[in-house]
């Protein structure tokens, strides 16, 4: 047997497609992509073997290596809708024009639910909304029980401005089925996050009178009188439900807890759910507890002022009026999101830093660096702690990122996002004297004003055009209001390390 001076076989077996499928789907990544760069560089006409080496480049978010793989795979392979489809949603994430490429993908699938909301992301990316709600529209006539399409139509229809009826497909579905459990779910979930808590408490109502009770709705019956002023009579129903194994119901119970002004006994909630995979959710209402109860582990939680700094970045990005125009090319609804934290503004859908726009790109790179030395600077590893616990010695990944533009008298809502590890602002584009007094400021510690408590915020920092700051993900944030002008951010999370 041959081999080279390093010891390597010159003769190794040819990679069998198999067990390069077993090996991706078992989770390695990065070191099969070496064996199949070889095995396509001695023969290059395996369409599998082009679509699995583009599949691993996305998901390692190497976007510009990924496209022309796929494109390869599609010409191999001109039938194959997953190749199809992994082409047109890579293109899409990556900022380019996906529109066709989501239509011939359905020509190899029609009717398939995942490539009509790819299709309808698509054409909204392009500033096309109509055309997507007219696209989910025709599919929902088509699949009345398809609660996806139910979810988007809703969301695209908010963020055009429809309130009074934006969700009504639901109930057109509904009529034709009136014992799908999981349409009524959705419909409810849809309602709560637009706060349209009348028609939640009719949406419960009809469910039971078609299905009797369920703990679904007894639970979301419990958290619109606690979010409506009611909250005794919100106990009684959520004392009920008390053992229900249920994250999402036992966070809602927390919140009429301390408006009950219970924090002792919402502490004793949240505690045993800090040790579950669920704890992401409960963080931010134990900072609240533990605050307001005096306990030493707010100061541990959240005392350190290693865990929130300011960098003012400028000289690592690119020229900010350049980055500013970029990004208003992003910002195509009218309105806002339905389940986002921004008021008076709009935001940009899909993750910005997948873009393979050399002006996002380089944007990445100098976050990137950033955020390496912020997690460099933190306190000593903490096992136990929800930011100091995690690995540091990986590579920096995005759970997303974005961009919001805020016009005259916008501001971001209290909230907090349970699904990153380290969160962020960085100041784009700012209104003519914004700083003066609190206006356009970022608020940190300060609960949800729906909550009614009074507790004050722990920090303020000042907005500035290249100032980025960085907090952990469960921390409560939010932002001043301020008057005329516009207010252009980027905002990310950090993921957590696994």
């Amino acid at each position: 047997m041959a081999t080279t001076a390093s010891g390597e076989d010159e003769t190794a077996a040819p990679l069998d497609f198999r067990d390069a499928l077993a090996r991706y789907e078992a989770g390695a990544r990065e070191s099969l992509l070496a064996g199949i760069d070889a095995e396509l560089r001695v023969g290059g006409h395996d369409a599998r073997l082009w679509h699995l080496q583009g599949l691993i480049l996305r998901e390692l978010e190497r976007y510009s290596e990924a496209l022309p793989a796929l494109r390869r795979a599609a010409q191999l392979a001109p039938t194959s809708a997953n190749i199809a489809h992994a082409l047109a949603r890579a293109s899409y994430e990556a900022g380019l024009p996906s529109v066709d490429a989501y239509a011939r993908a359905l020509r190899l699938s029609p009717g398939d639910s995942k490539l009509l909301l790819g299709l309808a992301a698509a054409l909204a990316a392009e500033g096309r909304i109509g055309d997507a709600i007219a696209g989910i529209e025709h599919g929902l006539k088509v699949g009345p029980q398809w609660t996806e399409g139910h979810e988007t139509l809703a969301h695209l229809r908010w963020t055009e401005g429809e309130r009074a009826g934006f969700a009504r497909s639901f109930e057109e579905a509904l009529a034709m089925m009136p014992g799908n459990i999981e349409l009524r779910r959705q419909q409810i979930i849809t309602l709560v996050h637009a706060e349209h808590w009348d028609d939640v408490l009719a949406a419960i109502a009809a469910g039971r009178a078609a299905l009797g009770d369920d703990p679904l709705f007894d639970a979301n019956e419990a958290a619109v009188y606690s979010e409506t002023g009611e909250p005794e009579r919100a106990e009684a129903l959520f004392a009920a439900l008390a053992d229900l194994p249920d994250a999402t119901v036992q966070l809602r119970h927390a919140r009429n807890l301390l408006r009950l002004a219970r924090p002792q006994d919402a502490s004793a909630l949240i505690d045993p759910w800090l040790a579950t995979p669920d704890a992401f959710l409960f963080w931010p209402y134990a900072s609240i507890a533990w605050r307001i109860l005096g306990d030493p582990r707010s100061e541990w939680l959240e005392g350190d002022p290693r865990m929130v700094e300011v960098y003012d970045i400028a000289d690592r990005l690119p020229p900010l009026d350049q980055l500013a125009d970029t990004l208003r090319t992003l910002h195509v609804t009218r309105g806002e999101h339905l389940d986002q934290s921004v008021r008076g503004g709009t935001q940009t859908d899909g993750n910005l830093f997948h873009r393979i726009d050399p002006i996002i790109a380089k944007v990445r790179e100098g976050i990137a660096a950033t955020v390496a030395e912020h997690i460099a600077q933190l306190p000593p590893p903490d096992p136990r702690h929800p930011l100091l616990g995690p690995p540091r010695d990986q590579p920096v990944r995005f759970a997303g990122a974005w961009s919001v533009r805020l016009s005259g008298g916008g501001y971001h809502a209290n909230h907090v996002h349970p699904m990153g590890w380290i969160s962020s602002a960085l100041y784009i584009e700012l209104p003519p004297g914004l700083g003066e007094g609190e206006a356009g400021f970022l608020t940190l510690g300060e609960p949800q004003a729906q909550l009614k408590l009074d507790l004050p915020l722990t920090r303020l920092i000042e907005p500035k055009p290249g100032r980025l700051a960085l907090f952990p993900s469960w921390m409560w944030h939010g932002t001043r209001p301020f008057g005329a002008g516009e207010r252009m951010t980027i905002a990310f999370d950090v993921a957590v390390p696994a």
